[in-house]
Formats: structure tokens, C-alpha cells, sequence
């Protein structure tokens, strides 16, 4: 059969294109691959799928009983298409994998831990990452070795915070109340209160087990501000990684000693994100009163929140992931 010329000219471009797309194709999937290291632990990352019936059932990857009187979705508001999540870990802009969500407090956000005493102190909000319905269980297996934690936050221009209060917004609490580290904004509680808002009011600080300022940065407005926390469980280090916006994960600390925080399981603890607002000291309490800042204390019962999204957790086998299918060395 003879075939003309320009027919199979015709027909080697077809071959071309197919080959193009399947290159396409292939390309696309390694990089979705490499959106993250081999080795995650937890995602919570919520899906679109994820609904506020959800949220309110506690079901993964959120347990959300610490809150206030009302159902959970009253104070976390999950944000569908209307804002995009961070953009470190969609390999594809137009298509978010995640949906960022508003956590939120109010007078109402009074925790009642089991059924004891109110904390009238505080106002808090926070999710606390679970998996297969067991955030003990995920304990067990996220807090050992060198794990990292990943978490994005952005302000809430709506909603904005009292910066002459102290927040403490993602931190690991194991048994004993204490915090294996802590991302915190804000002015320090202090007795009396001092001159307030404080001067880095406005930074995101993260602190180690001690309360040591490990990093701290400028909580720019409309920017998604990304942290990764390498925690090694067995020497008790920490290392911090930090970019903003679509900017790769980059350290920003060396090694950091961690080593009042307790060994093994007892140093083990949920790994909690949202909005814990402390209260300023009350003159007319008296001097315990004043010291008991969970029960006691000045709050104006002002709704206020933060937006987060990029919540996850991972080994370093196959490195730490930075953003886009890139990957770094862990701190040593």
C-alpha cells in the first residue's frame, strides 16, 4: 500500500505528540510522588471531601474536643476553594489538594477537660492530629526516633489577635502539661502585666522544651508562614525549618538542645494546632489566684483566629520534604 508523503509526515507527528504526552504524564506523576518524602507518618492536610460533620464527629485526622460549649465547626471553619492552602504541597497550583482551615476563639472557648474545672483562663481552640481514630497510637509511632512536623499559618485580618495576650498556637503536650516545643505569638504572660503589646509581639517564636527562643520571624500579613519542627526523640535535639509562601523549607536553625524534655514515652504527646490565649494578670485576684493562669485571669472574650493548612507529620528517611516534590537534608 503506498502512502504519500505528507500523510506520514502526519503520521510521525502523532508519534511525537503521543510520546510528548506520555513524557507529560510520567513527569507529572514523579512530581507528585515527591511532593513529600517517602516516610509520612500522619496527614492532615484536610481533603475537600472532609466536612464540618466530620470535624464535629472528631473523626481523622482530627480529634476536636478541645473547645468551648458549642459543636466543633462553630469554632473551626473549613475554608473549601475560597482561600488557597499553602502552596508547598499542591504540585499543581489550579488544583489545592488541601483545604485550609480558620481556627477560631471566643468568650465561649472555655475547655472543660473531662468533666472537671472549667479553664476559665484560657480561651482555646486546637485539633489534635489523630489517625485511625487514636491519637495515643500515633504517639507511639510519630514521637520516636527523628521525626519532623510541618505546619503553615496565616493571620486572619477579620478575626486579628490581642497582641498584649500570649498565644501559644502548635505545640506537642505530653502527659505531664509540658511542651515538647511550641510556636507562640504574642506578649509573655507575666506577673504584674507588664507594657504591652511587647516589641516582637508581632513575631511567631518557636521555643524548645525550656522555653529557649529557638527562631522567631515577622508574622507578615496575607502570607502563609511554613514551619517544620525535626524533633530526635532518642538524643532530644531540635532543628527548625521555615519558609513563607511557595519558598522551599530551608533551616533556620542548627541542632538545638532539648534535653529537659523527659525520655521515651513519657516525653511522648499530642501534637495540638490552633488558638490557646492566655489571660493577663488580674490585680484584684490575690497572688495565687494570679498564678493560676488556667483558672484565673483577665479575658475580653473577643473573636479572634488563625488560618491554618500544610499540617502533617514525616520520617527523614528519603530526607526532610521542603515544597514541590524538593527534599533536604535533615539539621545535624
Amino acid at each position: 500500500m503506498f502512502y504519500g508523503v505528507g500523510f506520514l509526515k502526519f503520521l510521525a507527528l502523532g508519534f511525537k505528540l503521543v510520546k510528548m504526552l506520555r513524557s507529560i504524564v510520567v513527569a507529572f506523576v514523579a512530581l507528585v510522588s515527591l511532593t513529600l518524602a517517602n516516610s509520612l507518618i500522619y496527614d492532615g492536610r484536610a481533603p475537600f471531601s472532609y466536612t464540618i460533620e466530620d470535624l464535629d464527629n472528631s473523626l481523622d485526622p482530627y480529634l476536636s474536643v478541645v473547645k468551648g460549649s458549642m459543636n466543633a465547626s462553630y469554632y473551626t471553619q473549613l475554608l473549601g476553594h475560597s482561600l488557597n492552602a499553602t502552596p508547598l504541597w499542591s504540585p499543581n497550583p489550579l488544583s489545592p489538594i488541601e483545604q485550609p482551615m480558620t481556627i477560631s476563639i471566643d468568650n465561649t472557648s472555655i475547655f472543660v477537660p473531662g468533666g472537671s474545672t472549667p479553664q476559665n483562663g484560657f480561651r482555646r481552640t486546637e485539633l489534635i492530629a489523630q489517625k485511625d481514630g487514636n491519637h495515643t497510637a500515633l504517639n507511639a509511632i510519630a514521637d520516636v526516633g527523628t521525626t519532623v512536623f510541618h505546619v503553615s499559618i496565616q493571620e486572619d485580618l477579620e478575626k486579628p489577635l490581642n497582641m498584649s495576650h500570649e498565644y501559644q498556637i502548635v505545640w506537642i503536650e505530653p502527659n505531664d502539661g509540658t511542651h515538647v516545643f511550641e510556636i507562640q505569638l504574642g506578649s509573655p504572660f507575666t506577673i504584674p502585666t507588664g507594657a504591652v503589646p511587647v516589641s516582637n509581639a508581632r513575631y511567631l517564636k518557636v521555643r524548645n522544651h525550656a522555653l529557649d527562643l529557638l527562631f522567631e520571624t515577622p508574622f507578615t500579613s496575607h502570607d502563609w508562614h511554613n514551619f517544620a519542627v525535626q524533633i530526635d526523640w532518642t538524643h532530644l535535639t531540635l532543628g527548625v525549618f521555615y519558609s513563607t509562601n511557595g519558598e522551599p523549607l530551608m533551616a533556620v536553625t542548627g541542632l538545638v538542645e532539648n534535653s529537659s524534655a523527659s525520655p521515651g514515652a513519657a516525653g511522648q504527646g499530642d501534637y495540638h494546632f490552633g488558638v490557646l490565649k492566655l489571660p493577663l494578670a488580674n490585680p484584684n485576684e490575690t497572688a495565687a489566684q494570679q498564678g493560676d493562669v488556667v483558672h484565673f485571669g483577665i479575658q475580653e472574650g473577643d473573636t479572634e483566629a488563625l488560618t491554618y493548612s500544610g499540617v502533617f507529620i514525616e520520617g527523614i528517611t528519603g530526607g526532610v520534604s521542603a515544597g514541590f516534590g524538593k527534599t533536604i537534608a535533615p539539621i545535624s
